[in-house]
């Protein structure tokens, strides 16, 4: 009977169990949510690359288990880009092979004190590091981030507030590590169960001394989600739906109203009469109305995508046009390589254009409010830059219609928390098709979601505060910590490596071997 060990040996088999290892973290987003089982989803992968008998085995672990993750957590993209998902997965997934070196280098065999220490800093740096990498909007962005996992988790977003979502997953990945020290090497629990006790301190140090938002005010602010609108002249019939909703807030005193991603699919200036039943809309109501514009611009070149604000005398000139766009599905990137990509799935025909810069709006009453559209959310230095710009509010505008009955609408509004807790503003993430949701200034949950069924138009009171959050005041610097901490590595790995050629016992060299010559006889 063959034993496990051997049924390893198939490089392909343990390929193969990397990419269900990691695969596993998915579960710790939406829809299923078990954000606990983020804190030992790594285990299995990390223990494999552990034991690769090689350096080459050990990179291999970490790529396939990189393609089991990106693949797990972008599943919902199958549908729209086809084997396009799969080869975008195999590539970035070789972002985690040397990820895969680092966990053999600090946990192979049986590790001491010293390495163990070394591992509870150095894996998490390095998965930060890959973070930091695949969050490059020209690779697709960071969706999927390990700290995003714990959008629920109160303890979790106190820690965003301190060193934003990169922290979050550096304390994750560091109690997997000392679970998986736990596991495996029974004679380094002293340092693993050390490393559990530190994390747990850091936690509950932020908690006590993290600046908590000083609540200032309330505002109303009415999300409009028409739902699912199909078929010929979707997109005035969606016009219509939203009017109708919207009407349903007259005398309700709101203070804002925000309509989706793509509400209007038509740009304003060509369409005069569309603004027109917009403004009525803004007077009727009393309030400042948020549209999104999917549309050819008539004083521009090129498709936008454009949150406009639109109050009771038509466009106020307050404008912000999306400046990261969705690879494949907003543009195709390397379109004279890789345009044969929308004949196989659903991306872009033509590239929309992008903006330039973010922009605060004020939408009367004394309230800014920063707006993003969709993808948008999923980069945490963008909120942080409106809070320091000054927005009083958060908003996205987004619509993932295409992906309605996937994991996807759920795992897009749940970011909303994350983006609210590091800048300590609250934050409306308002939907065509759901799901829509609100998050306060702590990242906490208001009112219920409006699910992927709902067609309605609902108010939210939202609390307002001030005061900088640490992750606003110093920015990334967990990332840029692991970054010293990996590039330090790399010095001391080389110094030991010249240290140790020095040091070496010269090559033993035989004696050279010398012809004697012969005598020379001299005749008489």
């Amino acid at each position: 009977m063959k034993t496990f060990g051997h049924w390893l040996a198939s490089p392909w088999r343990r390929s193969l169990l990397a990419a269900l290892a990691g695969a596993l973290p998915m579960f710790a987003f939406p829809a299923p949510s078990l954000w606990w089982f983020a804190y030992v989803a790594l285990v299995p992968w990390i223990l494999l690359a552990r034991s690769a008998p090689t350096w080459k085995r050990a990179a291999y672990d970490g790529w396939f288990g990189g393609l089991g993750f990106m693949l797990a957590v972008h599943h919902w993209l199958l549908p729209s880009l086809h084997v396009f998902t799969v080869l975008i997965a195999a590539l970035l997934g070789a972002l985690w092979a040397p990820w895969g070196l680092l966990v053999r280098r600090f946990l192979t065999g049986i590790p001491g004190a010293g390495r163990c220490a070394a591992a509870l800093v150095v894996l998490p740096s390095g998965w930060l590091a890959v973070e930091l990498v695949r969050s490059w909007q020209g690779l697709g962005g960071p969706w999927g981030m390990l700290g995003a996992s714990q959008w629920q988790v109160a303890a979790a977003l106190r820690l965003a507030s301190v060193g934003g979502v990169w922290l979050v997953s550096f304390l994750v990945v560091a109690v997997n590590v000392a679970v998986a020290v736990l596991v495996a090497v029974r004679e380094s629990r002293v340092p693993a169960l050390a490393g559990l006790v530190a994390t747990a301190a850091a936690t509950s140090a932020a908690w006590m001394w993290a600046p908590r938002p000083e609540v200032d005010g309330r505002v109303r602010v009415a999300v409009v989600q028409p739902g699912i609108v199909d078929g010929t002249a979707s997109g005035e019939k969606r016009f219509a739906r939203e009017e109708q909703l919207t009407r349903r807030l007259v005398g309700q005193h709101v203070g804002l109203v925000v309509w989706g991603e793509s509400s209007i699919g038509f740009d304003l200036g060509d369409r005069p009469d569309l603004a027109r039943r917009v403004a009525a809309l803004s007077r009727q109501t009393g309030a400042d109305i948020l549209v999104n514009v999917d549309a050819r611009r008539s004083d521009r070149h090129g498709i936008y995508k454009s949150s406009v604000l639109v109050g009771p005398n038509g466009p106020t000139g307050e404008r912000y046009d999306k400046m990261r766009l969705v690879p494949f599905g907003e543009y195709v990137p390397a379109r004279s390589l890789l345009g044969w990509a929308t004949s196989v799935g659903k991306a872009a025909g033509e590239d929309r254009r992008r903006g330039t810069e973010q922009v605060v709006m004020n939408v009367g009453h004394g309230l800014r409010i920063g707006p993003m559209v969709c993808f948008e959310t999923a980069f945490p230095d963008m909120s942080r830059h409106l809070a320091e710009d000054g927005a009083e509010v958060l908003l996205a505008q987004s619509s993932t219609s295409t992906f309605q009955q996937s994991w996807a609408p759920e795992q897009h509004a749940s970011l909303a928390a994350l983006r609210a807790a590091e800048t300590g503003r609250p934050m409306v993430h308002a939907t065509l098709t759901g799901v829509s949701a609100v998050y306060g200034p702590s990242g906490q949950r208001m009112g219920s979601w409006l699910g992927t069924d709902a067609s309605t138009a609902r108010i939210y009171e939202i609390p307002t505060a001030h005061g900088i959050t640490p992750y606003v005041r110093f920015g990334d610097w967990p990332a840029h910590g692991a970054l010293l901490v990996l590039t330090a590595l790399a010095a001391t790995e080389a110094t030991r490596a010249l240290r140790q050629r020095r040091n070496a016992p010269a090559p033993h060299v035989p004696p050279a071997r010398t012809v004697r010559e012969s005598p020379v006889r001299h005749g008489h």
